[in-house]
């Protein structure tokens, strides 16, 4: 019995294997067995990602048992995302010690010994801490002290949806590291499956807590995971394991995984089965920045037409890209028909008080249904006379005719001020005074997202790199909220899903005032030029026979017709004629 006990202690798995037959559960299965292996071996600091049903927080369970069996006075806290499911994992720990009969030595003597569901105590030391103590992330953790902290499934989507959200949840983790004490063999676990990119997880490993991937299926792409997946999966991988097979076919086989895909869809498989979010927060992010056509552009005329291309070779490598994974920037396959000066120009301009907001300024021009952006400007002043002066040096710059403000902030104060600068400054521009009654997030996602599925949004190269470059007196996690592309491909209807959006909001407050505009056709816009071109030519041909037809052989267009034809006037012709 000694030696089975000794074993017992020796190896987590065999223990596990016991605790199953305790509970009449079939053998652990291979996903488990790799499960307790790292609890027993793992770092320090660990997390462990696997496919729903696997049984990760009954096997977390076991490991807490497991930890009290080795030595009693150990203190471990449970923490989940509710206080209830942390109670819950309490419960069971406690109906396992009673009912097993090689651990009912666990169970305190004494009658004034702790043992409720919110924590209880084992045949150990008195002790101001319980040997397992339950609480919810948002509970009450500080002046508690833990040798073994298991954090499970602390991230659902109730407390991590927006970036807000998961600021608050990340906060709470740093917290749970104070409670840690400070020996050798103290230990933190986080269990769970990511809700986003974004997910608390993914920060969790920047700091040192190793992740164990383990999805129910081989996947196909491994690039998605970083690099993360179970050494026993990679193993197999590199071995030519089958993509699209179960990874743990005692636990679902291939056509029940087949037969849970169809009936929770395709994303929601992917997320909670094989442990991808690329494919949930492409649907959920609308915004691309592959949508967007970028490249030189010229401040006073543009192209008829621009063809926008998804071709591998397309691909911008060169600019710095703060999208989700996969997502990138495309130059133009093609630049079709005349360039002409723009139909029109304006600037958008979201005023903001002084703070952590931003004054955002964006320089549009339209052609064609086609929106240009020259240039993104950002100051941290609110409204001061040096910021809207310096806007006002863009606009005369961009030739603009119209200025566009929000009028939300500061009841119009900020549009005001600008009409009292233009006239000291003598410029003919006119105020658009616009308020906002709809939702930010929808608002935005509303103007630019038909724009961008139409490739219609053209991006200055310059921009990218002067929003990747800004704010560098910040440090990089502050500098990224404040940058419109990653506003941008962060951006959902989710309340509050993103920090900052001064510079995202500026832009689609432009966009929505062309939405008329973008109704025009390019390939229109080009056949009445021509039409245009031919009567011009037809009412010359009809005054000037020979002049007109000298034109056509030179391949002179309208406007150098017009001027060719002052030669007839007492006017300067130009040196071509």
């Amino acid at each position: 019995m000694n030696d089975t006990l000794t074993a017992l202690q020796g190896d987590f798995k065999l223990f596990l294997q016991a605790l199953w037959d305790q509970l009449d559960l079939p053998q652990p299965t291979r996903a488990q067995y790799a499960i307790a292996d790292y609890l027993q071996s793992g770092p320090k600091r660990l997390q462990i990602q696997a496919f729903r049903g696997v049984g990760k927080s009954w096997i977390t369970g076991a490991f807490v048992l497991w930890t009290l069996f080795n030595n009693a006075e150990k203190k471990i806290m449970i923490i989940s995302a509710s206080k209830e499911r942390a109670d819950n994992m309490s419960i069971f720990l406690q109906k396992l010690i009673i009912e097993t009969p090689w651990l009912k030595h666990l169970r305190p003597k004494s009658d004034d010994a702790r043992w409720s569901r919110i924590s209880f105590d084992v045949l150990c030391s008195p002790h101001q801490a319980p040997s397992v103590k339950s609480v919810g992330i948002t509970g009450q953790m500080t002046g508690s002290r833990a040798d073994l902290m298991i954090l499970d499934d602390i991230e659902v989507p109730g407390n991590s949806m927006t970036e807000l959200m998961r600021e608050k949840l990340l906060q709470l983790c740093t917290e749970a590291e104070s409670i840690l004490t400070p020996k050798d063999d103290s230990r933190i676990m986080y269990l769970g499956t990511p809700q986003t990119t974004f997910t608390v997880y993914r920060k969790l490993a920047e700091r040192n807590y190793r992740p164990f991937v383990w999805p129910a299926r081989f996947p196909k792409n491994i690039t998605p995971y970083e690099g993360l997946i179970a050494p026993q999966l990679q193993e197999d991988i590199d071995h030519g394991a089958e993509p699209g097979e179960s990874t743990d076919p005692d636990r679902f086989d291939d056509e029940d995984l087949q037969q849970r895909e169809s009936s929770m869809g395709r994303s929601n498989f992917m997320l909670q089965f094989m442990l991808d979010t690329s494919l949930s927060d492409a649907e959920k992010f609308p915004l691309k920045m592959a949508d967007l056509v970028v490249t030189s552009i010229n401040p006073t005329e543009a192209p008829d037409n621009v063809i926008w291309c998804s071709d591998p070779r397309n691909v911008i490598k060169d600019l710095p890209t703060v999208g989700l994974p996969g997502d990138y920037f495309y130059s133009p396959m093609q630049l079709q028909g005349e360039w002409t000066p723009y139909q029109e120009t304006i600037c958008s301009v979201d005023p903001s008080g002084r703070g952590s907001d931003e004054t955002a300024a964006c320089y549009i021009s339209q052609k064609n249904g086609f929106l240009y952006l020259h240039e993104v400007r950002a100051y941290r002043d609110g409204y001061s006379d040096n910021t809207l002066l310096d806007i006002l040096k863009g606009c005369k710059k961009y030739n603009v005719s119209t200025l566009v403000v929000e009028t939300n902030f500061g009841d119009g104060i900020v549009s005001e001020l600008f009409k009292k600068h233009l006239q000291q400054t003598k410029q003919n521009i006119f105020v658009d005074e616009v308020r906002a009654n709809v939702r930010k997030e929808d608002r935005i996602i509303d103007s630019l997202e038909p724009v961008l599925n139409q490739h219609r949004l053209v991006v200055d190269r310059a921009v990218i790199d002067w929003d990747y470059n800004s704010n560098k007196e910040h440090p990089p996690e502050q500098r990224l909220l404040y940058m419109l592309f990653y506003q941008m491909s962060r951006m959902c209807r989710m309340k509050y899903a993103v920090k900052h959006d001064d510079r995202l909001d500026c832009l689609a407050q432009g966009v929505k005032y062309f939405t008329d505009s973008l109704s025009i056709s390019a390939q229109e816009q080009i056949n009445l030029r021509k039409r245009e071109e031919w009567d011009d030519i037809l009412e010359q041909f009809l005054d000037d026979p020979q002049g007109s037809a000298n034109h056509l052989v030179l391949g002179l267009d309208v406007n150098q017709r017009q001027q060719a034809r002052t030669k007839t006037t007492n006017k300067e012709a130009p040196n071509w004629v």
